[in-house]
């Protein structure tokens, strides 16, 4: 088994990937997958995170988040947690302030594992919506655009 929950959402089914102790992941999945119930005790929080998310935008993740990536991608992660719901920054404001490049921001946004949870949602252009999961359009734009008017960001 892969996974260790499928969640339905209204945008995608959320596939959960964790370990016993912490969420290692979450990959997008077409609406045509199959739910699948959790597996273990990190999965089923998970679950009901996202599910009160979906419900009221405010909810707080308390679960233990280990995604793996390079030092600069843990920087860049680490930031995205900072910034609040119903707020963007641009992907230069977030270089300017972690001494990088824009280019390296959305890089490290792209890569995030653990999109959703790690905001990378909130990461925008100067010019409009940017990137999401290492797409400019499609599916995966109209997924950041979901989550940005959830959280009344748009």
């Amino acid at each position: 088994m892969k996974y260790q929950a499928i969640l339905k959402t209204p945008f995608a089914m959320l596939a959960i990937l964790c370990s016993d102790v912490a969420l290692l992941g979450l990959e997008f999945l077409p609406l045509s997958i199959a739910p699948q119930a959790a597996t273990n005790e990190i999965a089923d929080k998970v679950c009901a995170q996202l599910r009160d998310y979906l419900r009221n935008p405010d909810t707080v993740f308390d679960v233990l988040l280990a995604p793996q990536g390079t030092l600069h991608q843990q920087k860049v992660w680490r930031a995205l947690l900072d910034i609040p719901r119903g707020a963007t920054r641009q992907y230069g404001e977030l270089a300017k302030a972690l001494g990088s490049a824009s280019q390296a921001i959305g890089q490290a946004c792209g890569a995030n594992p653990i999109a959703l949870i790690i905001p990378c949602h909130r990461v925008v252009s100067k010019t409009g919506l940017g990137g999401f999961m290492r797409h400019t359009d499609g599916d995966e734009l109209n997924i950041k655009r979901w989550l940005l008017q959830h959280e009344s960001a748009l």
